[in-house]
């Protein structure tokens, strides 16, 4: 006899259904029947439940009636063993192939890297990754033979490299320049110098497999360095130049136009006939030998297209490059004899709705950490200043950007403070005096924890500390031409601004 939902055998049909059609109707065993007939939820339901329970036996499912236990055990009334981490998987599958999550309760003591004595989430928990906390503070046995073995691999190294393979060396690097790896020998140990050319190749390997996949197109990204004046600069970004250059591993460009080329032949030949020693458009502003130039996108198009793809080598959010026609650029240069050298840049919209003073801002590599960018920083609220208007960079700032931002505005601010003599000070006050706009005011002082409210009024703290490191910086400063000077600046607004 076969009852619904269960085989003769005792196991699950999947076959059956409960429907009417597939039972008997006979009314003289009735009453046993429905007390046997088993779904295939509820059977799942009591696997799950077998699964999950320790205390409960499973049904049997056959021609008897499934006999349950009528004993209630409560969870004070359990109690299970210790909770053992090997013992207990956070996951159980079923025959069917479903999985069904099992409930353990952590503890929030140790962490996984042994550095800490309480953890926060599932994922540093010791318990979730089979291990204890004690295990997690002290180095396994095969950890520490690795270290030992490393350590005395290490000791192989050679203490210097001799006369005679100092000469080797600078032979091949003369002979092959960059063409070639330098001789790698005597440099560090075996060792270290296996691990490197072992994750060398596994990086050529990923990186074959991406471009056979398609992730990576010839093209992408290829250009590693540039060749800008006296300098060689590696690029960090990708810049969408034109693909017979972009899949080139070095660029040429002319320092003065930024015409870009593919030899150093070709650069050399441009340079005997290049006559532009500075960017195109007005010179407004000099002092000693820094200046700036405004440019104008619709006039000087090719030379800001250019520059906007120089820019994109070292900023990952540009995304302008050849629309440049609404926009100025300022352009800032260090002369000496041979003509004015690329510092950096901004641009700004002519006609900019919400009153951002800066679209882009770039400093070159190879002037960073020196104080330019704060200059130009300086010298764009400078020009807000000029145009009696309160401006601010576009958003989102970068990462960087608003690292210089947050400097610039924390000094402005602090040298407001210190001048300032009154008992009352205005946001709009500091906004007009400055330039700057007040949300980034706000920002800024709440960055300094100097804005507090009390009482129902909002109330700025003047931090005395602060100020006094602040002048103490100020005194330490040697670079002192690193600052804009609003009296070497000739220039009206444009028209329509």
């Amino acid at each position: 006899q076969r009852n619904a939902g269960s085989s003769s055998d005792g196991t699950e049909d999947s076959d059956f259904s409960t429907d009417p059609e597939h039972t008997d109707s006979s009314e003289s065993d009735g009453t046993s029947r429905r007390s046997a007939r088993v779904t295939r939820s509820s059977a799942r339901l009591s696997q799950s439940s077998q699964d999950s329970s320790p205390v409960r036996n499973p049904p049997s499912f056959g021609a008897e009636e499934p006999v349950y236990s009528t004993r209630r055990v409560t969870r004070s009334q359990q109690q299970p063993a210790p909770v053992t981490p090997k013992k207990y998987p956070l996951r159980q599958t079923r025959s069917s192939g479903s999985e069904t999550e099992q409930v353990v309760d952590f503890s929030d003591r140790g962490h996984l890297t042994g550095k800490h004595e309480r953890h926060f989430s599932i994922s540093g928990c010791p318990l979730y990754h089979n291990l204890s906390a004690d295990e997690c503070k002290a180095p396994t046995e095969r950890q520490l033979r690795y270290k030992e073995k490393v350590a005395e691999l290490r000791k192989k190294r050679n203490s210097g490299l001799s006369k005679e393979q100092k000469e080797k060396y600078m032979e091949h690097r003369q002979t092959y320049g960059n063409t070639r790896e330098p001789l790698l020998e005597n440099l560090t140990s075996e060792y270290d110098l296996e691990l490197f050319r072992r994750a060398n190749g596994r990086l050529r390997t990923c990186r074959e497999k991406l471009r056979l996949q398609g992730q990576i197109t010839e093209g992408s990204n290829m250009i590693k360095t540039i060749a800008f004046g006296r300098y060689e600069l590696d690029t960090w970004y990708h810049s969408p130049y034109p693909e017979e250059y972009a899949r080139l591993g070095r660029l040429y460009m002319c320092e003065f136009c930024l015409k870009y080329m593919k030899s150093q032949t070709i650069l050399r030949r441009h340079m005997a006939k290049c006559v532009w020693k500075h960017p195109p458009g007005d010179e407004i502003y000099r002092k000693g030998s820094i200046s700036v130039f405004e440019v104008d996108g619709k006039k000087n198009k090719i030379y800001c297209q250019n520059l906007c793809l120089l820019a994109k080598l070292f900023l990952d959010h540009k995304t302008l490059y050849y629309d440049v026609e609404p926009f100025l650029f300022y352009v800032m240069t260090e002369a000496d004899n041979t003509g004015c050298h690329l510092i950096g840049y901004f641009s700004k919209e002519k006609n900019s709705f919400l009153n951002y003073n800066v679209s882009c801002i770039l400093t070159m590599p190879q002037y960073m950490r020196q104080g330019y960018g704060k200059m130009l920083i300086d010298f764009s609220y400078l020009l807000s200043k000029v145009e009696e208007k309160v401006g601010s960079p576009e958003r989102p700032l970068s990462d960087l950007g608003l690292i210089s931002y947050r400097s610039y505005w924390k000094e402005v601010l602090l040298r407001y403070l210190h001048n300032f003599q009154g008992k009352e000070i205005s946001i709009k006050e500091i906004s007009q005096e400055t330039a700057v706009n007040p949300v980034d005011i706000v920002s800024t002082l709440q960055a300094l924890q100097m804005l507090k409210y009390w009482k129902g009024k909002h109330l700025v703290l003047k931090r005395q500390d602060l100020i006094d490191e602040w002048i103490a910086k100020e005194a330490k400063r040697s670079n002192s031409n690193k600052i804009m000077d609003p009296s070497c600046l000739k220039w009206t607004p444009p028209k329509g601004t």
